[in-house]
């Protein structure tokens, strides 16, 4: 059977991959205005997703059970097994790849560096739900890793930002034109530390917004309920309003003008079928009143 292994940002767009022992992986795209069902037949069971190594998926050689609830998608074992050469653990120090260093935007006072390789290209920041970004310089990875350190020192920003921070922010996002301007405050903030750039190539302000791409704007999407996880013999049935890293907004079927916000880490692992006839929906969680947005950086 297909088993889901998440959803992926392929070619700047959102897809669904997909792993089977004989037939091998596949994607399926995610578009936005589209129907999306998402079907566990009953007593199905959610395994273990394995380790994305060297391009393709290796599966749990346990096919160990996850719970509905669980947000990562693997068992101890396998986890372990991924941080051992893994750049985001820093465990993998001697990837020969070069690395860009970036900046990206979340929303007022959200605000964050990081690196990814360059081949990557933007799909680290689609993947990351950043509303825009911009990169900042690229050289080696250890130049890169110094550099992000330095900065997030100097400017006083993270390397992480939570995911409730940027569903928060995202609901009232300033226009594109401030957005702009408060990442071109922090590009320039960062383009004033002294030191980091000594081993890497500066990269002059570029900034790349992502808003149209995830649907959140003109009219972002404000979720009523919040999918806890799938369960065996339910779907999750709607039509995509909006996709934002590995956030699905869903114009729920049967709904009037309900929105459920689906977090993707919550279905790998599940053999999923479309065919949703007759099957309850998973359990949500109805979202809190908002929240006042954070105070601008700068």
């Amino acid at each position: 059977m297909w088993r889901c292994t998440g959803l992926r940002w392929v070619s700047g767009g959102p897809a669904w991959t997909w792993w089977h022992p004989r037939h091998g992986d596949r994607r399926s795209p995610v578009r936005r205005g589209e129907a999306l069902a998402l079907a566990v037949e009953p007593h199905a069971v959610r395994q273990c997703a394995g380790v994305w190594r060297s391009g393709r998926w290796t599966p749990c050689p346990r096919a160990a059970e996850l719970p509905p609830q669980a947000r990562r998608d693997q068992c101890e074992q396998c986890a372990a097994l991924d941080r051992s050469r893994s750049v985001a653990a820093d465990t993998l120090l001697d990837d020969p790849r070069p690395f860009a260093v970036y900046l990206a935007w979340f929303g007022p006072g959200l605000g964050k560096v990081g690196i990814t390789a360059a081949e990557r290209g933007s799909a680290r920041l689609l993947e990351q739900a950043a509303i825009c970004f911009t990169f900042i310089g690229h050289g080696p990875l250890m130049a890169a890793r110094r550099a992000e350190a330095v900065l997030g020192s100097a400017l006083g920003i993270p390397d992480r930002v939570s995911s409730s921070a940027k569903r928060a922010a995202r609901v009232a996002l300033p226009p594109a034109a401030v957005r702009e301007a408060e990442l071109r405050t922090l590009h320039e903030a960062a383009a004033a530390v002294p030191d980091w750039q000594d081993t890497l190539t500066a990269t002059g302000f570029r900034p790349v917004d992502h808003a149209a791409v995830f649907g959140v704007e003109p009219d972002p999407p404000r979720a009523t309920a919040v999918v806890t996880g799938l369960a065996s013999g339910s779907a999750l049935t709607g039509t995509v309003a909006a996709v934002a890293g590995g956030d699905v907004y869903l114009r729920a079927a049967g709904q009037s003008g309900g929105v459920l916000l689906l977090d993707t880490r919550l279905v790998p692992g599940w053999p999923l079928t479309a065919s949703a006839a007759g099957l309850p929906a998973p359990p949500v969680q109805a979202v809190p009143p908002a929240t006042s947005p954070p105070e601008p950086l700068f």
